[in-house]
């Protein structure tokens, strides 16, 4: 594409959408963006956008947050922006080379957010996402060309000098977050973290903001950008404490290994946490108030888990191989360290029995024998925790390991059991590491910078899925509600891809999160909070 001819369209482009600043209609809840009295302008549209406050409720879904765009009869027979229910998509195109112009999809966001997507998807033409004040001046735009290049510009920027970056490959994934008076863009390419590329400091910035995506022609050719994975979050006021503030939402999510894909299959205002494929890949086990749910991979309602007596359940939970047990972590009144007891029970129904009598200590992992259970505890009075193993039916606990620096968690049998894996930080920083079932011959597997929690076994054996904080977070520490990724590696290590950027962490993927198939891994991701 002729860069002159881009950058000439470009501009106009960002010129409309800041003189449409005089020309807005409020009626019947949507606000009309109009272009129509500019008789020389090549764009006689009207753009209409959905309104709806962001972060009201967290029932409101990204879909209600941007809205949905109407165009005039004159224009809607080639030009298309709409919600894809089946995919969780959003679609802007221009079927007709002859016609073009902006469209797009707009909602209101209020106060700090963090917007995370995929361009999965781009032809021809330019599209990505602007932030404009209520008077529909132009705050701040980021745009994406056809060939991977982004362009970033704010209202005090040169208008013939805009900012360009580039990385190695198209920037498929954006993060866009605004903080107080701040703004800042990080970019991958695809199923790579994520590079801080643009950071820009306002004097000031209103409270309320419209943020939106579009999409516009180039040189009169058909176009179209698809922006898959959308999530619009609030995060939460540092620092957080859960007993005192008001914590966000959660979303339960699937990601389709095969396709790349995401979809939200179930949302709630309430914490909910650690997804289990149950045996039949058909439904998903999760925890939320201390109790045990069921839903469908489908969505729908969840529906309770009877538990017995256990109903102060965390988030430590899991299916035994042959899909005939479930271990469950739960608090008994009274008991040191917070009264964390391993239960055991059939999957069928019945009342747990408890494995472990000192306390604390949190399940993770089953022993492909079905017989026994890996766990974190501590012990004799000290506050490090240290991995064991119990045979279900009696008998004296087994400690792993002994270490006197450091943190460890997560331990968890390969299928074919000849290994363990779990996350330790005795380096310094939390990596992943291996050992045999006898807590012998220890091989590291990751060497980044980021601190790597919860490897997961795939089915077959030959992957990993695990959680990685930023490097700035405390290398022993899991906490809820920060910026992190879901990635997979060789069971063997080896370089890792990302499969996910999200808001998250603690409750995200803490137990085993594979389907049956291995084709698929569910995990929780945070949302807005429960009031505004």
């Amino acid at each position: 594409m002729n860069s002159d001819i881009f950058r000439r369209d470009y501009l106009e482009l960002i010129e409309l959408l800041m003189k449409t600043k005089n020309k807005l209609v409020v009626d019947r809840g949507w606000l009309l963006a109009s272009s129509q009295g500019q008789a020389k302008s090549k764009w006689p549209l009207i753009l209409i956008f959905s309104c709806y406050s962001i972060f009201s409720t967290a029932q409101i879904t990204e879909k209600e947050i941007f809205g949905e765009v109407q165009i005039p009869a004159a224009l809607s027979t080639y030009s298309v922006a709409r919600f894809d229910e089946d995919t969780q998509e959003f679609i802007l195109e221009h079927r007709n080379s002859d016609k073009g112009g902006p469209i797009g999809l707009m909602g209101t966001v209020n106060g700090n957010f963090l917007l995370t997507c995929r361009i999965s998807s781009q032809t021809t033409g330019i599209g990505g996402w602007t932030l404009t004040d209520n008077s529909n001046g132009l705050l701040f735009s980021v745009t994406r060309t056809s060939s991977g290049l982004l362009h970033f510009r704010t209202a005090a920027d040169i208008p013939s000098n805009p900012v360009i970056k580039k990385l190695n490959g198209d920037l498929d994934d954006l993060q866009i977050e605004r903080n107080g008076n701040s703004l800042t863009v990080r970019a991958s390419a695809y199923r790579e973290p994520l590079a801080l590329i643009y950071d820009h400091s306002f004097s000031s910035l209103p409270n309320s903001l419209k943020l939106g995506m579009f999409l516009e022609s180039a040189n009169s050719t058909a176009s179209k950008i698809i922006f898959s994975e959308v999530r619009l979050d609030k995060p939460v006021t540092e620092p957080f404490d859960a007993s005192r503030s008001v914590s966000p939402g959660s979303r339960l999510e699937i990601l389709d290994l095969k396709s790349g894909s995401r979809k939200v299959i179930y949302e709630s205002t309430e914490r909910f946490e650690a997804p289990n494929f149950m045996p039949d890949g058909k439904s998903l086990l999760f925890n939320m108030k201390g109790l045990l749910y069921t839903i469908s991979t489908d969505g729908g309602t969840p529906k309770i888990f009877e538990t017995g007596s256990a109903r102060r359940n965390n988030n430590d939970h899991g299916i035994s191989f042959d899909g005939k047990l479930l271990a469950l972590s739960s608090h008994r009144d009274g008991m040191p360290g917070g009264g964390s007891a391993v239960y055991v029970m059939p999957l069928a129904g019945g009342e747990p029995k408890l494995v472990t009598g000192e306390t604390p200590s949190y399940w993770h992992g089953w022993n492909p024998n079905h017989r026994e259970v890996l766990y974190v505890a501590q012990r004799n009075g000290s506050k490090r925790y240290q991995i064991y193993s119990k045979d279900i039916n009696g008998g004296k606990e087994v400690a792993l390991t002994s270490f006197d620096v450091g943190h460890v968690d997560g331990p968890e049998f390969s299928p074919h059991g000849k290994h363990i894996y779990y996350n330790g930080s005795q380096t310094g920083k939390m990596q992943l590491w291996r050992m045999n079932p006898d807590g012998k011959n220890l091989v590291r597997l990751t060497f980044d910078d980021y601190n790597n929690w919860f490897p997961h076994p795939s089915p077959d054996g030959k992957a990993l899925v695990f959680l990685s904080y930023l490097p700035d977070i405390d290398p022993d520490a899991h906490p809820a509600y920060k910026k992190v990724m879901i990635r997979m590696m060789a069971a063997g290590g080896g370089p890792a891809k990302v499969l996910a950027h999200l808001y998250g962490g603690q409750g995200t993927i803490n137990v085993p999160s594979w389907s049956p198939d291995g084709r698929f891994i569910a995990f929780v991701s945070n949302s807005r909070p429960s009031n505004p």
